[in-house]
């Protein structure tokens, strides 16, 4: 089943009309929205940005020395679904939201149907700018609707597989560029004492990446209503994948970016990680006696010669319904996630790994990296982004999604249930979950 954003406008417009009206920003109906236009400030404007990425602080200072008459005031949090998103909702109903926030796609949705955002397409330059940004990412914060943009494009999380290049050399086993072969590799590993990887239990959204790159669809739209499928044929297949190595004891279940997870990849106990580009600097920080051992190549494939990815986290910056300078809001959004500039302090600072199809050209981005052995990383990251579904949507509920699903997972991983077991509960709470809130469901 495959859900293309075309077909979800339609019931995007009938949840946003069904959505609590406390959440509509507080502030009443904007210029932006009442006249279809977006024009400037009379005077100097002062903004206000939430956001959890590292260094974002000193990101700003560039925008602020340059915009004397656009002065932006960062404001940090944790990260979304930790209590920044919560926040943003409560500041929504109150009336007293940041101008500008970081949201990540797949609670893009969310904020969408609860009409959190503003429609920033009539603003100078932003509907010309999709071409500056990687497509799928483009569809990320469009969802399809005519003459809509709700964020601009931020960072992306393409997936790929980190995997610990002097040990399978020693090892003289083979690094798997199939499924399958990874499962023959992971019964190798473990019969030296060691794992191929840890199964991230809590990470549900690490297992959504592998069922997009499997080409399945959790959520689409049809006929007004939202079709919830965690369950499909792609989803199944992966389950069951993962299920087979945990039965065998054949990855490990530690609690991801513990102090016990880094000690594992740091002590070599762990071979491969398939994880997103924002990995590196995980890896790099929290394991580094293995400094210059590592390599990174795509992601193992179900079909032999296939190049598919998928993509795990990535973020937005949405203007929030209800700021009073949307023409200036959106004048900063696009320069954070365009200027050069920005996009290598950002990367520097926070690890971010951009949006914008520019940043290939950056040094950041075409250089070898010493901590995987002098390899040009990006490259292969570039080429995954590229072969990442633009047809995957996220639905309306996905912290709840996650939640359900999650609290499956870990019962999997301790021998209770099964991943399939999980995604089926997940399934019928989400359906619960969108119909208490009114929000249609396919039957």
């Amino acid at each position: 089943m495959r859900a293309h954003y075309g077909k979800a406008t339609a019931a995007f417009a009938i949840v946003s009309a069904l959505a609590l009206a406390g959440c509509s920003g507080g502030g009443g109906t904007t210029d932006a929205e009442a006249t279809g236009s977006c024009e400037p400030a009379s005077g100097p404007v002062e903004l206000t940005f939430t956001t959890w990425v590292p260094g974002m602080e000193k990101v700003v200072d560039l925008w602020n020395k340059e915009n004397e008459n656009i002065q932006v005031k960062v404001q940090t949090g944790p990260n979304g679904n930790s209590g920044t998103y919560q926040n943003f909702f409560n500041q929504l109903q109150a009336g007293n939201a940041p101008d500008l926030g970081q949201i990540e796609y797949d609670a893009l949705p969310n904020f969408r149907v609860q009409d959190g955002l503003e429609n920033i397409a009539a603003c100078e330059g932003v509907a010309d700018a999709k071409d500056k940004f990687v497509d799928w990412t483009w569809g990320q914060v469009t969802f399809g609707e005519e003459d809509s943009v709700y964020a601009i494009p931020q960072d992306s999380g393409p997936m790929a597989m980190f995997y610990r290049a002097d040990l399978f050399k020693e090892a003289g086993i083979e690094v798997p560029t199939t499924w399958d072969e990874y499962a023959a590799a992971a019964e190798q590993i473990k019969a030296r004492g060691s794992y191929i990887t840890n199964f991230p239990r809590s990470d549900v959204n690490w297992f959504a990446g592998n069922v997009w790159q499997a080409g399945g669809q959790w959520f689409s739209s049809d006929n007004d209503q939202w079709d919830v499928n965690l369950t499909g044929q792609e989803s199944e297949k992966v389950a069951n994948y993962w299920q087979d190595l945990l039965d065998k004891g054949q990855v490990s279940t530690l609690p991801s970016f513990s102090d016990e997870w880094n000690a594992s990849f740091n002590e070599g106990q762990q071979w491969t990680w398939v994880s997103a580009v924002w990995g590196a600097s995980t890896l790099a920080s929290g394991a580094p006696d293995t400094a210059g051992k590592w390599a990174v190549a795509p992601m193992p494939q179900w079909e032999d010669g296939g190049k598919a990815a998928g993509n795990w986290g990535g973020s937005s910056t949405a203007v929030l319904k209800g700021s009073e300078h949307p023409y200036e809001a959106a004048k900063f959004a696009l320069w954070l996630n365009t200027d050069p500039e920005a996009l290598a302090l950002a990367n520097e600072l926070g690890g971010l790994y951009p949006a914008a199809k520019s940043a290939t050209e950056l040094d950041a981005f075409t250089s070898g990296v010493d901590y995987f052995g002098g390899q040009k990383i990006y490259d292969v990251f570039a080429e995954a982004s590229s072969n990442v579904d633009p047809n995957f949507t996220w639905g309306p509920t996905m912290t709840q999604t996650y939640t359900d699903v999650s609290d499956g997972f870990g019962k999997a991983s301790g021998g209770e249930g099964t991943l399939l077991d999980a995604l089926k509960n997940g399934e019928k709470k989400t359906i619960e979950s969108l119909k208490s809130q009114a929000i249609p469901v396919k039957e």
